[in-house]
């Protein structure tokens, strides 16, 4: 795992802290949002599809702030949009890691060696760059050419001045196993803390439905992908058991209230992939009546092919700590790359019946 031991702690203090008072549902990251507006066009995102006077919108410092205070959650992931574009950026991070809070700046870094001097190396502060692959596939997927070089110069840059520094990198259709073991060996050369990477969902914004996996191919491609990594030393920003459902080996339903996604239209539920009901006005208002329990695999049509980290890894979390022997194995020997695939909650829960569904994991009585 690419997590530093500080963050590992700070965490898991949070997380027993939240089981020692009986929270059934608490936040892990919050996601925040300032911004849609993009200097890019991405062909698996749809945000800067919103109309102008949206996109020329942005939450304050104060707001920013006053957010996380609210969410409580001791992760905060800022993304947007492009969270470079915004002017008060650098004040937003400096009050959040004066808070304490580990800040994930998600940037395309096409501005980021521009900014650098804006902001401060510390155990508090993390650039994500956006990596969805080697030179060509990302070049299209971002639907630029050169976006590619831009990125991987402003990694060895922000890693020459001492900032920690991740990947986050989604895999979409007609990537190989080979290719993405040869783009993480690549990630890894330069000196990231860690990869974060999901299969790509097609979310109903999105503005190419074509490029997203659907699970079976996800889970085929991952088992493939660890099987031949498995003498490689990459480095995931991730739980063993997350990396392990990836490839087809854990049944979980997702917790969408541990990665809270807000923006400048509120409190979005249930998740930041799909926007089913009207936003919450507060964080209080978005845990307490969101109606959980008509989304996830099994309850809802549109999360059917759903594996995104902000959904599962939450899950993933609770597991390792119910489970911390199981969750040290896996650590120890990596994910199982053949034998059967845990069964899909689709074999058992449907939206019918959001009662056969528990929030975390599920254990089957079905054949596999």
């Amino acid at each position: 795992m690419g997590v530093p031991l500080i963050q590992q702690y700070r965490v898991a203090t949070y997380i027993l802290g939240q089981k020692l008072r009986g929270k059934k549902r608490y936040p892990l990251v919050l996601m925040l949002e300032p911004l849609f507006r993009c200097n890019l066009a991405c062909a698996g995102c749809g945000k800067i599809r919103h109309p102008e006077e949206v996109l020329d919108r942005r939450l304050s410092v104060d707001e920013c702030v006053s957010v996380v205070e609210e969410c409580g959650a001791p992760v905060v992931s800022i993304a947007g949009g492009e969270p470079l574009l915004h002017r008060e950026m650098p004040q937003i991070v400096y009050e959040l890691i004066k808070r304490k809070r580990f800040v994930y700046l998600c940037t395309n870094a096409l501005l980021l060696k521009k900014h650098l001097e804006d902001y401060t190396p510390s155990p508090y502060f993390t650039l994500s760059i956006h990596l969805d692959g080697n030179r060509e596939r990302h070049d299209a997927l971002v639907c630029r050419q050169g976006v590619f070089d831009v990125a991987v110069d402003a990694i060895k840059a922000a890693r020459e001045k001492g900032f920690r520094v991740t990947t986050n990198s989604t895999l979409y259709e007609g990537i190989t196993a080979e290719e993405a073991v040869e783009f993480f060996d690549f990630v890894m050369s330069l000196g990231v803390e860690g990869i974060t990477v999901a299969p790509g969902f097609n979310y109903e914004r999105a503005s190419d439905a074509d490029v997203f996996l659907q699970r079976t191919a996800s889970r085929q491609l991952f088992r493939k992908l660890f099987r031949l990594g498995r003498e490689r030393k990459w480095r995931f920003n991730h739980t063993s058991l997350y990396l392990d459902f990836l490839a087809g080996n854990q049944t979980y339903q997702c917790t969408p209230w541990g990665n809270p996604t807000r923006n400048v239209f509120g409190w979005q539920r249930p998740c930041y992939l799909l926007d089913e009901e009207r936003y919450a006005s507060s964080f209080k208002e978005l845990m307490e009546e969101t109606a959980w329990d008509g989304y996830g695999t099994g309850r809802n049509a549109k999360c059917a092919h759903c594996m995104v980290h902000s959904g599962f890894e939450p899950t993933a979390v609770d597991d390792m700590l119910n489970h911390p022997l199981k969750s040290l194995r896996l650590y120890l020997r990596g994910p199982r790359t053949n034998g059967p695939m845990a069964p899909d909650l689709a074999l058992e829960c449907s939206a019918s019946a959001p009662d056969s569904c528990d929030d975390g994991k599920v254990e089957y009585r079905a054949s596999r």
